[in-house]
């Protein structure tokens, strides 16, 4: 995958690209974060890889979680393994469960334009939800946020400039902005000063009002340049898409002839 550019506007930049192949010199974290009480977010979810993380994702039913579409595009998604129940990647956590991917589920993604950049990720089990482990709240469809709206994003993305990720979840208040957004997204900015989403946070919540509106997709202008707002795939766009998906009876057979954006085992 490689970014995708206009002539009027700053690259757009995967933040998995990045994350795997090292990224520009700058920042990279959750930019002016905080490390988030431990468990305090028991829907977020960390993807991992031959025992690294790159991505996040956010457990929406004992047996789906949903990240970014361009964090599993073009992956064997046999080799990713989904961590519920983590907060310090450093450690083995006895509050953490592992899954592996049974079936795959996009709806219509674009990776040059970075659009519909959402994926839903059916496990190979169930989750035990208990207090570490817990579904989010998802908006209804097209009940989005509007501007100005207090968010909190989240994720374990790289620390700087080659060195590794974040050990301890971060997170980050953000605000819901409209300028120099697309339509098509959900835009957040942090006012008066540069913070913001980075290379490895992909796939993680935006959380606004107790409910996840958003699932980090890119950045334009370098990790929190302060003028550019990073971008969300927005969930109540695809509401109504994801309950399709998490309410399908488990023994239905496991590619739809009709369904060719699902992939299985």
């Amino acid at each position: 995958m490689t970014p995708s550019h206009s002539s009027n506007s700053p690259t757009l930049v995967p933040l998995l690209l990045a994350a795997l192949l090292g990224g520009p010199a700058l920042a990279s974290e959750i930019v002016g974060g905080r490390a988030a009480r431990p468990h305090a977010w028991p829907f977020m979810v960390s993807l991992q890889r031959r025992g690294g993380h790159f991505c996040g994702a956010t457990l929406i039913a004992p047996n789906f979680v949903m990240s970014a579409a361009h964090c599993v595009d073009g992956l064997n998604f046999r080799s990713v393994v989904v961590v519920l129940g983590a907060h310090d990647l450093g450690q083995r956590e006895p509050t953490t469960q592992s899954f592996a991917i049974r079936r795959v589920f996009e709806s219509g993604f674009d990776p040059q334009r970075l659009l519909n950049d959402i994926v839903i990720l059916q496990l190979n089990g169930s989750a035990t939800l208990n207090r570490n482990v817990q579904l989010a709240r998802l908006p209804a469809q097209n009940q989005g946020v509007g501007s100005g709206v207090p968010c909190l994003a989240m994720g374990w993305g790289q620390l700087g400039t080659a060195r590794p990720l974040a050990r301890v979840l971060q997170e980050l208040n953000v605000t819901v902005v409209t300028t120099l957004c697309r339509r098509t997204n959900v835009c957040t900015l942090v006012p008066r000063r540069q913070a913001g989403i980075c290379f490895g946070d992909s796939g993680g919540p935006l959380v606004c009002n107790g409910l996840v509106q958003g699932i980090d997709s890119f950045i334009r202008g370098g990790c929190g340049s302060g003028i550019y707002p990073d971008a969300f795939a927005p969930v109540a766009q695809f509401a109504d898409w994801i309950n399709s998906i998490i309410r399908r009876r488990d023994d239905r057979p496991p590619v739809h002839p009709r369904d060719p954006a699902s992939r299985t085992i």
